[in-house]
């Protein structure tokens, strides 16, 4: 009779340990699997298709900077339908693993790297992932995706593919026959030519490693500015394209008052205080050795500048931009564009009357680069757009006046590559 007490109270314990057990092991709503891992294949979420009309984007910046982009077939895509299984994987794109046994997952690493994934996402047949950005593409790799369970390890043959080459800084803009400029980015290990978009002029890989791309200029006869148009390797395609964001000017078919280390086409120093004028002292331009010397003395209102009374530089509605580099001294300040033709002339124009286009921000002791939008027509009301010839033509004088403030100190900035690109 005990003992029968005793086996009523066992069971309704056993029934409710049952439960407890069956509702754990079904919380992610599945049972997972205790036998090894497997991976039959990985599959994309969403197919991208590349887009066959190349598309031309013009942005313009607060100050008034235009950036025209001509973006490839490669850079354009369209969502559609779910895609085939593939072996090679794109950064920042979404991947499904498809296998047996993968609802202990614990870890999920590629190339080594452990990648995240959310287990409420996929089920014991599929683990979702995005791949990273932090993944390591560049070749040897050992190309591989392992998966680690509670009951054993899987690895695939999975390779990452290089990303488009992206440019995200360079030493210059500007570019004449034999001059090199520096790119920093990504996915330049995997470039194996350049040329000029605008024109198809091949330009050479001086050096090149993933981040770092050293490149040198061809001589042209009509680019005037352009992007860069990269061929590539990804994967089993070997001849890739994708153009920069990123306009490059030549300056070869610019009009020019100072490079190449000297005044071009007759202009001359045209400052009110020294020392001023070309100097050595500083050089923005690849193999330069002299820039154009700005001194402001404290508390003074003063403008420094250049000129060129004849021929001087007549209007040409073909001239889209001024641009110029500009090393800034000690402390932060704002300079107003001044010129003899435009509204309120080669004078002491305050920054309270400057429009946007003339008001130039100089940070202390850095080389900023400056392309400033020139008017659509000879005069505009658009104060993003510097209307040099608002008052006729031709112009002679241009220069930057900095308005003295109290406790101003005595400023000393530097000026290179400056030039009407068309």
């Amino acid at each position: 009779m005990k003992q029968s007490k005793i086996y009523y109270w066992i069971l309704p314990a056993l029934v409710v340990f049952g439960m407890v057990s069956c509702k754990k092991n079904n919380s992610l709503g599945y049972t997972p699997g205790t036998g090894a891992p497997t991976i039959a294949s990985v599959q994309t979420i969403n197919k991208y298709v590349a887009d066959t009309v190349l598309q031309t984007t013009t942005t313009y910046s607060s100050s008034g900077i235009v950036t025209t982009a001509v973006d490839t077939n490669f850079n354009h895509k369209s969502l559609t339908a779910f895609d085939s299984t593939t072996v090679t994987g794109n950064l920042n794109t979404i991947y499904k693993i498809n296998g047996t046994n993968l609802g202990t997952a614990t870890k999920l690493a590629i190339n080594g790297v452990q990648v995240y994934f959310n287990r409420a996402y996929g089920n014991d047949n599929s683990i979702i992932f995005t791949l990273p950005t932090n993944v390591p593409y560049v070749q040897p790799q050992p190309n591989t995706m392992v998966i680690t369970t509670l009951y054993g390890t899987v690895t695939y043959k999975f390779t990452t593919l290089p990303p488009p080459p992206t440019i995200t800084a360079v030493s210059d803009f500007d570019f004449f026959a034999n001059s090199q400029i520096t790119l920093t980015g990504k996915g330049f290990a995997s470039v194996s030519a350049i040329k000029l978009r605008a024109t198809g002029d091949a330009v050479s890989i001086v050096s090149q490693n993933d981040s770092t791309l050293v490149i040198k200029f061809p001589a042209t006869s009509t680019a005037t500015e352009s992007t860069l148009l990269f061929t590539y390797t990804s994967g089993s395609i070997t001849n890739a394209q994708t153009a920069s964001t990123t306009t490059f000017d030549d300056l070869d078919n610019a009009y020019n008052i100072f490079y190449k280390n000297n005044f071009q086409n007759s202009w001359g120093n045209n400052s009110w205080a020294g020392p001023s004028g070309v100097q050595t002292s500083a050089s923005h331009e690849y193999s330069g050795t002299s820039s154009l010397e700005a001194s402001y003395p404290a508390g003074a209102w003063q403008i420094e500048g250049w000129a060129n009374y004849y021929p001087s530089i007549a209007y040409d509605a073909t001239y889209k931009y001024l641009s110029f580099w500009v090393k800034g001294g000690v402390a932060a300040h704002t300079l107003v564009l001044v010129g003899n033709q435009m509204a309120g002339g080669y004078g002491q124009v305050q920054n309270a009357n400057a429009y946007a286009a003339q008001l130039v921000t100089v940070p202390p002791g850095v080389w900023t680069y400056v392309k400033i939008p020139l008017s659509p027509s000879q005069s505009s009301t658009n104060p993003n757009f510097l209307a040099f010839w608002n008052n006729g033509s031709p112009a002679s004088q241009l220069g930057f006046f900095l308005q003295g403030m109290n406790g101003d100190v005595n400023e000393t900035m530097y000026f290179d590559e400056v030039a009407f690109i068309k």
